[in-house]
């Protein structure tokens, strides 16, 4: 079941459910594309038609961000949970583990998809990563030949939103693989790069706020979320 927030669809579902869907959508030989919502991301969308129609093509749009669940809650929807692209790829991660699934990582700078392979082997003995590729290889055929050799069943693709979504919709119909998943800067944290937010306040959905404390510049970005609120409403 999906919700509709100012002309983006968003899905209503847990980690767990999403995993066993996707699970059975290969088993299926369907193709899914996942992506993150978040109020930024949908604002943009009011004023880019491609945008919003990109946004839309995913088969899995998931509520990253506090204020979509505000939304929801105040217009009477039912989305409660956070599924944020991060955890989102760990628990994709362990469920491909353990069904024998396996797992490709395209993008982020030189050496950070390899460091953040050897992290989730650690993390997940029985994980099978057939290939990693950092984002600064531009040749089209090359990376296609490189992930149809390795032969994944998803890719996680970090190039930065929505340059990795526009990479997916343009090159998943020419690649092997069935799971795509824009995951933003997720291998800088997994690889240990970059710091991630404590659990306190992830849990309180405050990633927003410990990223403004640790860089105030991104003041004006916070600005959007009661923009985005009162709009949503409006509606």
């Amino acid at each position: 079941m999906k919700e509709n927030l100012l002309g983006v669809n968003v899905s209503n579902e847990t980690y767990e459910q999403i995993s066993e869907k996707l699970l059975d959508r290969i088993r299926h030989n369907k193709k899914s594309f996942i992506v993150a919502i978040n109020p930024e991301k949908i604002m943009k969308a009011q004023s880019d038609a491609k945008l919003m129609e990109l946004l839309n093509k995913a088969d899995f749009q998931i509520p990253d961000g506090v204020g979509i669940i505000l939304a929801s809650k105040l217009k009477g929807g039912k989305i409660r949970q956070r599924v944020t692209g991060i955890d989102l790829m760990m628990h994709l991660c362990e469920a491909f583990a353990k069904n024998n699934k396996s797992i490709f990582l395209y993008g982020g700078q030189p050496g950070v998809a390899e460091k953040a392979c050897e992290c989730l082997k650690i993390f997940y003995p029985d994980i099978n990563i057939t290939g990693v590729l950092n984002g600064y290889e531009k040749d089209e055929q090359i990376i296609r030949s490189t992930i149809n050799t390795a032969n994944p069943d998803i890719v996680f693709v970090a190039l930065g939103s929505p340059v990795q979504e526009y990479w997916i919709v343009n090159n998943m119909d020419h690649l092997s693989a069935q799971v795509f998943q824009g995951v933003g800067g997720s291998f800088d944290v997994i690889s240990g790069r970059v710091k991630r937010a404590p659990s306190f306040f992830r849990k309180l959905g405050l990633e927003w706020l410990y990223r403004l404390l640790k860089e105030p510049v991104r003041w004006k970005r916070q600005t959007i979320l009661p923009k985005f609120l009162i709009k949503a409403l409006k509606e």
